[in-house]
């Protein structure tokens, strides 16, 4: 029980990381503004950030379902990867780590110009709208949140045989700092201008943090399972 709970907290934290990482920034503005956009009505706020959340964890748990899930499903592979998940995961934390130090450049994945494409449609869509805004945002994948959502939540979830939780909770991670700068606007732009500041400086210690977590957690794990010293 306890490890699942940790397992939860870590997908949820991972999720808040990617949130507010630099490299989505452009699409995190957008949907700011999409969601406090109705500066006068705070519970339509409201209702836009739950939709744009269930957008988002929609999207990172059916793609996670169909990954994991698809992955689990075959015995052999399912087998194959449980003995060997320990394996791997030490490498793959430390290169995750790399990445979230900025040490490594790696190209971008995933349909940033499709989301914009879609965002920009998606203005005249109501609550729709931030719905759809959530399902195609989440798909714009850099190179901190691929290295976080492939390269860490992935094994993790396959690692404790939760296709569909982790991830869930990994996207409510990732839209939970945009719904509060989205209320942010609606209660005033000094408390929004605040909150981008301590947003900022909160952002970089923690990814820094959880790099040197990642570090030493990833190289016990390579010393013990995939080195066997």
């Amino acid at each position: 029980m306890d490890t699942l709970v940790a397992a939860g907290a870590t997908a949820l934290w991972l999720g808040l990381l990617t949130s507010l990482s630099p490299c989505p920034l452009a699409t995190n503005i957008a949907a700011v503004s999409w969601l406090g956009r109705d500066l006068g009505d705070r519970r339509r706020v409201l209702a836009s950030g739950i939709a744009y959340t269930a957008g988002r964890t929609l999207t990172y748990t059916v793609l996670a379902a169909v990954l994991v899930g698809g992955a689990l499903s075959v015995p052999q592979v399912s087998m194959a990867l449980q003995r060997n998940m320990n394996r791997a995961l030490g490498p793959l934390l430390i290169l995750t780590a790399i990445v979230l130090l900025g040490l490594v450049r790696v190209p971008g994945v995933g349909t940033g110009r499709l989301a914009q494409r879609v965002g920009e449609r998606a203005r005249t869509w109501g609550l729709a709208g931030s719905l759809v805004m959530g399902l195609t945002f989440a798909l714009t994948f850099c190179p901190v949140s691929a290295a976080l959502y492939f390269g860490t939540l992935l094994p993790l979830s396959i690692d404790r045989g939760s296709p569909v939780a982790l991830p869930a909770l990994y996207g409510v991670g990732t839209a939970a700092p945009v719904v509060a700068f989205a209320l942010a606007i609606a209660l005033g732009a000094q408390v929004l201008g605040r909150a981008f500041r301590v947003a900022a400086a909160v952002e970089l210690w923690s990814r820094r943090g959880t790099a040197l977590v990642f570090l030493v957690v990833g190289f016990h794990m390579t010393w013990v399972y995939t080195l066997g010293w």
